[in-house]
């Protein structure tokens, strides 16, 4: 595409090749080899298997890369420069009961720090992607190529804010009731969807204002994180306002105009 480089290309062509083992079992529930990797942090045989088309497909086409997969762990590479970071279905419980909403999400590391990334929502046929220094960016379904740029509302009484709640077996229960009673008292809504990575690139294209959530892995975020900051957004931890919430995993993001009220509100 005329705003993507060759490496945001590659990953693109392996989100695609992932999605199609994901289309194919869609709506299948019935058929669907499910395994419980927690009390309800499910794994299908169709998340093993889209991870192996992504990771065929970026090993094919970047050789010496690193990877960190969520099903398959840790792979080294001889590009010692470079890794992968790969959610090869953000969503999965909603995968599994036919609910529309899950991602595919690939990140890329560069000398240690988050460089690339790309959200592909299967069912819409949505690509958010973006590059450090180069914007963020939607291909939709018509192949139209739209720059994102967040909003910058500030009144918090006209946003409306997204999470994630911690499910059974995760602490934090009472903790995220507290935030969650205070940000409903401020804002015009709060949406909980299921899929941290397609959360942020929402934000990202102004559908949400906001958004906080705590215990995120690094294979939920990394792609959101950088289509987050390049869209013109604030990415936080949500305990120290630090802009490092890849080391924490306990994350806010907003507008740079929002996020003082947002972290205020939550602190």
């Amino acid at each position: 595409m005329a705003n993507s480089s060759p490496l945001v290309d590659v990953m693109m062509a392996a989100a695609r090749k992932g999605a199609r083992t994901l289309s194919r079992d869609f709506g299948e529930v019935e058929n669907l080899q499910v395994s419980r990797k927690g009390p309800a942090d499910f794994v299908t045989a169709a998340d093993r298997m889209s991870e192996e088309k992504i990771f065929e497909s970026l090993r094919h086409d970047r050789p010496g890369y690193g990877y960190l997969m969520e099903e398959r762990g840790e792979v080294g590479g001889s590009d010692k420069t470079h890794r992968f970071i790969i959610d090869p279905l953000d969503g999965t419980t909603n995968f599994m009961r036919s609910n529309p909403h899950f991602a595919i999400s690939i990140g890329v590391e560069r000398d240690g720090q988050l460089h690339a990334g790309v959200i592909y929502d299967i069912l819409r046929d949505e690509m958010f992607y973006a590059e450090t220094g180069k914007g963020a960016f939607l291909l939709d379904s018509r192949g139209v190529d739209k720059r994102l740029r967040i909003p910058a509302r500030t009144d918090l009484g006209l946003c409306t804010i997204a999470t994630g709640t911690p499910w059974r077996g995760k602490k934090g229960h009472a903790k995220f009731l507290t935030e969650l009673h205070k940000v409903m008292a401020e804002t015009a809504g709060i949406r909980r969807n299921g899929s941290a990575a397609l959360d942020l690139a929402w934000l990202a294209a102004g559908r949400f204002d906001g958004f906080w959530e705590r215990g995120l892995k690094i294979w939920d975020i990394a792609a959101g994180l950088v289509i987050v900051r390049e869209a013109g957004g604030t990415t936080n931890d949500l305990d120290t306002g630090e802009n490092n919430p890849e080391a924490s995993g306990n994350l806010l993001c907003a507008s740079h105009d929002l996020m003082p009220r947002l972290q205020k509100l939550l602190g």
